[in-house]
């Protein structure tokens, strides 16, 4: 089945299963891996299942696609590029019922830093940068690293963020801005942050954030303590220390990535849970 094939036949599905399916679509394409070609057949087949209004098999099938890409995700795409940049989702996590809440974090150490995110929904990203003479950050790469995780979250989903979604920093200043932002106070920046014409996107990363969450007063951004063992932000921690390494050290990234998230949203789903 082709990609385009399986999302016209998503709305075949009701919501909770629909969400499922839909997080699983990059193993909808064709390909010469093994592992991948099994959870596209399972995905295949359950769609199939509910042509025929066996939503009981289409459930199976789905469970079956869950646990294979939970320990197998999606490659890479041409040149070495992954098509979301970082991005992924671990599906088993689509359809828990619990609020919708995000961390993210931000590492720096020498000429490198990485950034990431984690949502309870299973979404994450972590990315990676060097600096060089035309970094544009200024005298506050930390808290401006801080920030940028935050905008690479939002600018993660279809449009815009969910209505309600809380995020959480572990840093009082990137807080601070992001609460004086969304007070309207747009055109203030932190100091030394080069405004100047990006050649790569329309808008410095801190204008369309700020832009972005003036314009979103449903979404709550809170303090969480740093290496307290809150496991939303331990996540993010994580996937931003990963990122940063992955710049002078080879290993697999996106498995490793992957199965941390779901380590993480294990205990944190685990916790929500037990306090009803």
């Amino acid at each position: 089945m082709r990609p385009d094939e399986f999302r016209h036949a998503l709305p075949l599905l009701p919501a909770a299963l629909h969400d499922r399916a839909a997080a699983l679509t990059a193993y909808a394409r064709p390909t010469r891996c093994a592992d991948c070609q099994r959870i596209g057949d399972a995905l295949t087949l359950a769609v199939t299942a509910a042509r025929y209004d066996d939503l009981d098999a289409t459930t199976e099938l789905l469970d079956t696609a869950d646990r294979l890409a939970t320990s197998h995700p999606p490659h890479r795409g041409p040149a070495g590029r992954h098509p979301q940049r970082g991005r992924g989702q671990v599906a088993r996590w689509v359809s828990a019922s619990a609020p919708l809440v995000a961390a993210t974090d931000a590492s720096w150490k020498g000429r490198a830093g990485g950034i990431g995110y984690v949502v309870s929904d299973g979404r994450y990203g972590l990315l990676g940068r060097g600096t060089g003479r035309l970094d544009p950050t200024g005298v506050s790469r930390v808290l401006i690293d801080e920030l940028q995780a935050v905008d690479y979250l939002l600018t993660a989903y279809d449009g815009e963020p969910p209505v309600g979604l809380t995020v959480l920093v572990d840093s009082l200043s990137a807080l601070r801005w992001l609460h004086r932002w969304q007070a309207g106070d747009t055109a203030a920046m932190s100091a030394g942050y080069d405004l100047r014409q990006r050649r790569w996107t329309s808008q410095p990363t801190l204008v369309r954030l700020a832009g972005h969450v003036a314009r979103r007063p449903d979404l709550m951004f809170d303090h969480v303590k740093g290496h307290s063992g809150h496991p939303l932000n331990e996540a993010a921690d994580a996937l931003s220390h990963m990122a940063r390494r992955r710049r002078t050290d080879a290993f697999d990234l996106p498995a490793r990535a992957h199965a941390l998230v779901d380590a993480f949203l294990r205990d944190w789903h685990r916790i929500s849970t037990a306090r009803g």
